[in-house]
This record gives C-alpha cells, sequence and structure tokens, in this order.
C-alpha cells in the first residue's frame, strides 16, 4: 500500500473544502428557494465549511480518494412541486462542482498565461493546488451522477419508481450496498471499479483547452 503523502494531502485540502461546502450550501440553498425550510431551520444554507463537513467522510476523501459531507435534509411535502423540485436539490450539488471547475480553470488559465515559464516554488505549488481543486470538481461533479443511491444521480433516475414502494426500496437498499461495496473493493485492490477518472480526465482536460491552456 502507498504511503499517505501529506504535502500532496494539503494540496488537496481547498479543493475538498470548497467542493463540498459549495455542494452542500446549493442543495440546502435551491431546497429553501423550492419552499421548504427545513435546511434553513438547521443553519445548512450558509458557505461555512464546519456546517456540512462530515469529519469520517472528510478524512475517507482525503486518504481513500472517497467521502461524503452531511446529507441536506429537506421535507418533500413542503416543495412546490415535489416531482420537480427533488430533481431541482439533486442536480444543485453537482452542477455548482462544474461552475466552480470552470470558474478556477479560467483564472488557471489566465495565471498561467500571465506569468513567466520560470515558476518559483511558491507558484509552483499555487498552480498544483489549483489543478487539484479543478479536478476535485470534476470530480464530484461526474460522481455524484453515478446513478446508485444515495448519490445526487439516483434521485433523478429512481424517482418514478416511488409509486412502486417495494422496487423503491429494494433499489434504495441494495443500490447504497453496492456503491459502499465497489468504492471499499476499489480502494483495497486498486482496480477502478468505478471507472469515471476518464471522464474526469476528459471534462478537465477539454475545459482547460477551450479556454486557452495547453
Amino acid at each position: 500500500m502507498e504511503s499517505f503523502d501529506l504535502a500532496r494531502a494539503l494540496k488537496y485540502l481547498p479543493g475538498i473544502i470548497i467542493g463540498l461546502t459549495v455542494h452542500e450550501f446549493c442543495h440546502a440553498w435551491v431546497a429553501h428557494l423550492c419552499g421548504d425550510s427545513t435546511s434553513k431551520d438547521q443553519g445548512r444554507v450558509t458557505l461555512n465549511p464546519l456546517k456540512h463537513i462530515d469529519l469520517i467522510g472528510f478524512i475517507f476523501l482525503l486518504f481513500a480518494g472517497f467521502g461524503w459531507a452531511k446529507p441536506v435534509q429537506f421535507n418533500e411535502q413542503n416543495l412546490r412541486n415535489p416531482k420537480y423540485d427533488v430533481m431541482k436539490i439533486a442536480l444543485a450539488g453537482p452542477l455548482s462542482n462544474a461552475v466552480i471547475a470552470m470558474i478556477l480553470s479560467v483564472i488557471f488559465s489566465i495565471v498561467s498565461a500571465l506569468t513567466t515559464a520560470n515558476y518559483s516554488s511558491e507558484m509552483q505549488i499555487l498552480r498544483e493546488v489549483f489543478l487539484y481543486a479543478i479536478y476535485i470538481n470534476w470530480g464530484l461533479f461526474i460522481f455524484n451522477l453515478i446513478p446508485l443511491p444515495p448519490l445526487d444521480g439516483s434521485h433523478l433516475l429512481f424517482y418514478q419508481l416511488r409509486r412502486f414502494p417495494a422496487i423503491y426500496d429494494g433499489l434504495y437498499k441494495y443500490g447504497s450496498l453496492l456503491l459502499f461495496g465497489l468504492l471499499i473493493a476499489t480502494f483495497i485492490t486498486k482496480i477502478n471499479l468505478l471507472p469515471i477518472w476518464p471522464v474526469i480526465q476528459f471534462f478537465g482536460k477539454g475545459f482547460l483547452s477551450l479556454v486557452g491552456y495547453n
């Protein structure tokens, strides 16, 4: 097993904290806009990372490459249009990560164009922090769209199945176990059983190229 690289983990931190915080904030904010005050009452409509980050999930993300934040709770009965509002709430998180990745890519491209080829050690570290943050946020975008519970993509796929409680409950129960099993197996065997990295690279490199970074 590879030894833990503390220096690299510290470079991950800004991207992880920003990505998880904005992701959960957007879930909470959209739920509030759609008529449910649960997230507002719980103090989740905030950009304070301490309100969103789950300690164990954060440690997993830092050490194992996958993790989670505190899920945003909402009451569907309070939503103005539950059928569509649930999907809006689900999409808000991943889409926020895509927007963050795009904004950071634009900033990174501009800064890279304005600096000389002879980077100082501080500038090189800053570049790495930016790149990690870009790819982490593309990763959160792609990973959370996987249609397995409890990921956001499952809300988009399974909502129509709620009229069939036995099927719906079974998919959620065993879908969560399947996802967790795949993640644990990937971590232990080092075999990528959720091959999303090529997709992340496609978006990451593709958008950087689009905004002028080569």
